[in-house]
């Protein structure tokens, strides 16, 4: 259902870290890669029921906490205060600051929650998000207050400091300050920026010729499908074999999808196209050589599982297997470490991949498993958590993040509009996942 809702920017204001950067913290170095990461920004949107109090004086209150412990967690996370140097091989740590803005929005949050569309949902963001990441405010906030005294706290940072991992640190370095400043102390621990890029230097040739991975832009549509723990139960025995005798969840969820996203593909051409399911991965645990698994900013891989022509029929026991091989594969190419050269191969394979036309090419990203839903600031943890992908105008893009029971999955596909009127119609899909239903 989509519906008009009016978001009125009722402040706006610059926040600077509690305390200035020191000299030597002045520069922080981007690793390869974050230089082969876009200039997109990454968005984060968490939903905050009412407390059934004054929902102005509560709005008054909870922004002022929140921009006092933005300007706190800014000294941690100093970078996201600075802006891109050129050739995008550093960052100024110059306080530059982040933007933040309170709105004020004209209905209850359970408007929002009516099947959710993701056109209201980007009326949430600042306007600046509009504009490309690293050009101006490295880090977006906007607290949004409903009517019913709920809020939504909308997060966009420049994907060149972080990936998933980095950002649900920091937003739950913050919320843990946020907390301590409404009740009891809690310690921060300290966070390092650079080490990624000691370990994955920048590539020279790289800043002359800003490459990055170029996804294909069509008339693409975006629909939210949601399965509940008790279906994926249910998926995940219809998906086990021999080969993979126990597939986690995003092994069923992902294979389902691609499976129904094959047939529709098949349905609109009339012919049986070879495929490729990429998935991006976490390479902190993947990698020897990390010194830890906390490091920061962009270290991200990804794992390809494929289908020939040849293949006629797909069940999902296959496709999981050949999912879980690629992950494997993965794990055992870099088993012994990766180099800087082999970050910028690996991305220009994903490249040459994803621009060929005689294959069906879709790329997953998942933030399951992050805990983003413990991120309290102080008013309880947030009711539901949606994110915006950067990918949202890009053929064959999957998104998938967590309910909040942390065991269902929220997924997010963007596809070809005749691609997407067969798979939302996909009667094996719809058994075990709902289209957009109502925020519980």
């Amino acid at each position: 259902m989509t519906s008009e809702i009016k978001v009125e920017v009722t402040q706006e204001e610059i926040i600077r870290p509690s305390s200035p950067t020191p000299h030597h913290l002045r520069s922080s170095n981007l690793s390869v890669f974050d230089q082969l990461t876009p200039q997109v920004y990454v968005s984060v949107l968490l939903f905050y029921p009412s407390n059934n109090g004054d929902s102005h004086s509560l709005a008054a209150e909870r922004s002022k906490i929140l921009k006092r412990s933005l300007s706190e967690v800014l000294t941690h996370f100093y970078p996201f205060a600075g802006t891109i140097q050129s050739k995008d091989v550093s960052i100024c740590c110059n306080d530059h600051g982040a933007k933040f803005f309170e709105a004020r929005v004209n209905c209850p949050m359970s408007q929002v929650f009516d099947k959710p569309d993701l056109g209201m949902l980007k009326q949430l963001h600042p306007n600046a998000i509009e504009s490309v990441a690293g050009t101006g405010h490295l880090l977006l906030v906007q607290a949004n207050f409903f009517e019913c005294g709920g809020m939504a706290v909308v997060v966009n940072i420049s994907h060149k400091l972080i990936d998933a991992y980095t950002l649900c640190k920091f937003i739950n370095r913050w919320s843990a300050i946020s907390l301590s400043l409404a009740s009891t102390d809690h310690v921060v621990p300290l966070v390092e920026f650079g080490a990624a890029a000691a370990l994955f230097p920048p590539l020279d040739f790289l800043s002359s010729t800003r490459a990055s991975v170029g996804f294909v832009k069509y008339n693409c549509i975006t629909k939210r499908f949601v399965f509940d723990a008790s279906k994926i139960a249910t998926l995940k025995l219809k998906a086990a074999s021999a080969t993979v005798p126990n597939p986690t969840r995003i092994e069923v969820v992902s294979a389902l999808i691609w499976k129904c996203a094959m047939e529709a593909s098949r349905s609109n051409s009339g012919v049986i196209r070879p495929s490729v399911w990429c998935q991006f991965v976490n390479m902190r645990k993947i990698l020897p050589q990390l010194p830890a698994e906390n490091l920061l900013g962009n270290l991200v891989g990804y794992s390809v599982a494929k289908t020939e022509e040849s293949e006629v029929e797909h069940d999902l026991g296959s496709l999981v297997f050949k999912l879980r091989r690629g992950f494997e594969e993965l794990k055992v190419k870099y088993g012994n470490g990766m180099s800087s050269e082999d970050v910028f191969q690996q991305f220009n394979e994903l490249g040459k991949l994803i621009g060929k036309v005689d294959i069906d090419n879709y790329c997953l990203t998942s933030w399951c498993r992050f805990p983003f839903y413990e991120a309290d600031f102080g008013w309880g943890k947030p009711s539901w958590l949606s994110n915006i992908p950067s990918t949202a105008e890009l053929k064959n893009m999957i998104s998938l993040v967590d309910v909040s029971d942390g065991i269902g999955i929220e997924a997010r596909l963007t596809l070809k509009e005749e691609d997407m009127a067969v798979i939302e119609s996909n009667e094996e899909l719809l058994a075990y996942a709902s289209l957009n239903p109502c925020v519980v």
